[in-house]
């Protein structure tokens, strides 16, 4: 039984993505629109073959004619509903960005024809906009809030649009199937203080000496500063244990580098690094990011920030293709393993 129910959905799925090919535009006709009773229109359906029966069974004309006066009115509402959404375009106009585990803003345009568009409702799942109204030859952009639960690709499959004005007797619908795909940043996590194993911007080496030492400004040891900040050679020139302080103006510009989380999943580094992009931001510093196959050089500023924001949300990923698109995010390598062990 649950193979057969499965065969069925596949061949409705099908059938489905024929007649809604993939774009990030689609226009709604007879071919893509779907109507049918809700549940009260089913009540009310009843309820007029109940009248019409009890007109057959008692001749009366006055229930015989309240009957026909209800269908006409059912008729009618069923091409009203169909009307809301024949000859409305709906499109995606910018795909969204944000924090995995947050809901990313798309942003969709819905443009009428020569009929208004009214009560018109978006809908993924877990996330629906309601109460859309579009006077007929305008255009409207709205935004639908998309969930996301990884990092990475972000492209809900379908996005679902329906009307059941008036009288809500019935339902039409149909739906976009996005073609490109938002981005979901690596949620922050507060970072341990670590060094960066960044020779010279190009590439990263476990025992490379700390960059711009020379020029760091330099303290006396304190608790809990790490032993790769101790000035080794003058201690033991004179015996002061001093490190190097990297807070200082004068320091090199600060690498964020991958490889400085010894023991951390790859995820858990990506939100390390996400955490210090975001910190780097706030107070101003120049900063570059280092990750495998992937360098950025040191710059400052939110254009900066969104560059490597964007690198490490999508690092290690492909984008979503139709066969193995992913409704809430993707966390799949290149070669196509999960993203998740350590490295």
């Amino acid at each position: 039984m649950g193979m057969i129910t499965r065969k069925l959905r596949q061949r409705w799925q099908h059938w489905i993505n024929r007649r809604v090919p993939r774009g990030d535009s689609q226009t709604f006709s007879q071919k893509n629109i779907f109507i049918l009773p809700t549940g009260a229109g089913v009540v009310f359906g009843v309820l007029l073959l109940i009248m019409l029966i009890t007109g057959i069974n008692y001749q009366n004309s006055l229930i015989y004619l309240l009957t026909f006066i209800l269908g006409a009115l059912f008729v009618g509402a069923m091409h009203q509903t169909h009307r809301n959404l024949s000859g409305l375009t709906l499109a995606l106009v910018q795909p969204g960005e944000g924090e995995a585990g947050d809901d990313v803003p798309f942003r969709f345009r819905i443009t009428a024809g020569k009929d208004s568009g009214l009560a018109i409702a978006l809908s993924v799942v877990d996330s629906k906009l309601e109460g859309v109204h579009v006077p007929a030859g305008q255009a409207l952009d709205v935004i639908l809030p998309i969930p996301s639960a990884h990092r990475g690709y972000l492209r809900p499959d379908k996005v679902r649009i329906e009307t059941r004005f008036p009288f809500g007797l019935l339902k039409a619908w149909s739906w976009l199937r996005p073609s490109s795909a938002g981005i979901a940043y690596p949620r922050p996590l507060v970072a341990p203080e670590v060094i960066s194993q960044v020779d010279d911007g190009s590439e990263a080496r476990s025992s490379a000496p700390v960059a711009g030492q020379d020029n760091a400004d330099l303290r006396p040891w304190r608790e809990g500063d790490l032993s790769q900040r101790v000035m080794w050679k003058r201690f033991a020139r004179s015996g002061q244990m001093v490190v190097a302080d990297w807070e200082g103006e004068q320091g090199s510009p600060h690498w964020l580098d991958f490889n400085a989380f010894p023991g951390a999943d790859t995820e858990l580094r990506l939100s390390y690094l996400a955490w210090l992009v975001a910190d780097r931001l706030q107070k101003g510093a120049k900063f570059g990011l280092n990750l495998p196959g992937e360098v950025i050089e040191p710059d400052t500023g939110p254009i900066h920030t969104d560059r490597c924001l964007r690198a490490l949300a999508v690092w290690g990923e492909k984008p979503p293709r139709e066969q193995d698109a992913l409704p809430f995010g993707t966390r799949k390598t290149v070669d196509g393993a999960t993203a998740g062990g350590s490295v």
